[in-house]
């Protein structure tokens, strides 16, 4: 009874994201999580094989971060940042720069993914305003997700839903991912509009909302290189494949050569809190430098470094640093490439792709690909009739879990999957 009164108070009350509400399944209502698991109110547990949207790295409610937070709230909740700084803020960027490219010297808070990129757009269109060079066009690929405000979706690919501000949308130049074929043209590309570009920014190695599309990291070395050479300022939006998702801290750290400046969020603060961060380059720092008061970089968030939020990431990073997380995210990425291995050519799958703990899966359906793929309905709803939190992207299933996940559940998982290419 709890549990269905929880359902019609929300429906009374909330507007779900990324929701048709008129036509959508009614929520499930979740009252706690645990390590890989959440609970609803009648006692169901699922296992959160997408991390709650790529948030939550070492587990639900983890006691550790928990306790840090609780430290932090009896000493300091909230304080403006603007003219004030905290204890919580100075250690996190200390030790963000620290995993960091050495590169990096300079961190900026905000609240999320999205403004993290905002940030990032702002500081590279007016480091060249400041510098009296105005470059306005910025470069992306296509199928591209950087966030759902207007400058990220601006950078992000057109789609669906992207379409009813298209008007609105600054001017991008989108490229194709990068690949052996056509790596020459890009570069080519790039040099021609070289006097326009402010910036590139991509999302390295793994394009994620886009259907989890892999590049190799020699081709976007290739790309980050020309850039180089023709001043064009580059961002890694590493919102999504930050904090091992890929295999090593950081998707960059594949690469040779290093972005400007990187976006980071999700999993920050072990998906605890709301907390992004963009860092740069002294470069561009001291362009904002001068006794013009017009140079500053007029961007701020009522909740910049909350210290709560600071003190979840550091709890977080804590953990990250420990030898056991690299060694669950080792794990996971062997079990990854075994199933892969196991269930390579089967006949209603397009393709499988992995990088380190992310694994995607792409249904053969003919013509109906796209987010709104009819297939996606039924794939959602036999996944969770199975207790598992699997959230398809069109017809593409992907397992993206918290580091703490088991042998036993990647197991049941895998063998779900499996029984879902038999069924559906």
């Amino acid at each position: 009874m709890e549990q269905e009164n929880l359902v019609s108070r929300d429906l009374a009350a909330i507007w779900h994201p990324y929701t048709q509400m008129k036509t959508a399944a009614t929520p499930v209502a979740i009252v706690k999580g645990q390590g890989t698991y959440l609970y609803d109110n009648s006692g169901k547990r699922y296992i959160d094989a997408v991390s709650s949207w790529w948030v939550t790295t070492h587990g639900h409610a983890h006691p550790y971060i928990a306790q840090k937070v609780a430290e932090q709230l009896r000493v300091l909740e909230h304080a403006i940042f603007a003219g004030f700084t905290h204890p919580a803020a100075i250690e996190l960027a200390e030790r963000v720069l620290g995993v960091l490219p050495q590169n990096q010297q300079k961190i900026f808070y905000s609240d999320n993914g999205s403004t993290a990129v905002e940030v990032a757009l702002k500081m590279c269109l007016q480091f060249w305003s400041n510098q009296g060079k105005p470059k306005t066009k910025i470069l992306a690929f296509k199928n591209a997700y950087h966030g759902d405000t207007f400058g990220a979706m601006a950078v992000s690919g057109r789609s669906a839903f992207t379409a009813p501000f298209e008007k609105l949308l600054f001017e991008v130049e989108f490229i194709d991912l990068p690949t052996a074929h056509n790596i020459s043209n890009l570069k080519s590309q790039i040099s021609h509009l070289k006097d326009d570009l402010a910036a590139f920014i991509f999302e390295p190695l793994v394009q994620g909302s886009g259907g989890m599309l892999m590049y190799e990291a020699a081709y976007l070395d290739e790309l980050l290189k020309t850039c180089k050479a023709n001043n064009i300022l580059t961002i890694a939006d590493e919102v999504m494949t930050g904090f091992g998702r890929t295999g090593r801290f950081f998707a960059s750290d594949y690469l040779e050569h290093t972005a400007d400046i990187f976006c980071l969020s999700k999993g920050l603060t072990g998906g605890t809190m709301a907390l992004g961060v963009t860092s740069c380059t002294n470069e561009i720092y001291n362009a904002f430098l001068s006794d013009d008061r017009l140079k500053t970089l007029f961007h701020g968030h009522s909740f910049t470094a909350n210290p709560v939020a600071c003190s979840a990431a550091l709890a977080s990073m804590d953990l990250m640093e420990q030898p056991e997380t690299m060694q669950h995210i080792r794990r996971i990425s062997e079990r990854h490439a075994a199933f892969k291995k196991e269930i390579s050519g089967h006949p209603k799958l397009k393709d499988i792709r992995q990088t380190g703990t992310i694994i995607a899966f792409e249904w053969q359906t003919g013509n109906d690909t796209s987010y709104f793929s009819s297939l996606r309905d039924r794939l959602y709803q036999f996944f969770l009739q199975k207790n598992i939190i699997l959230r398809p992207l069109g017809n593409i299933i992907y397992i993206l879990p918290p580091y703490c996940i088991s042998d036993d559940d990647l197991a049941y998982v895998y063998d779900s999957i499996e029984e879902a290419l038999e069924t559906i």
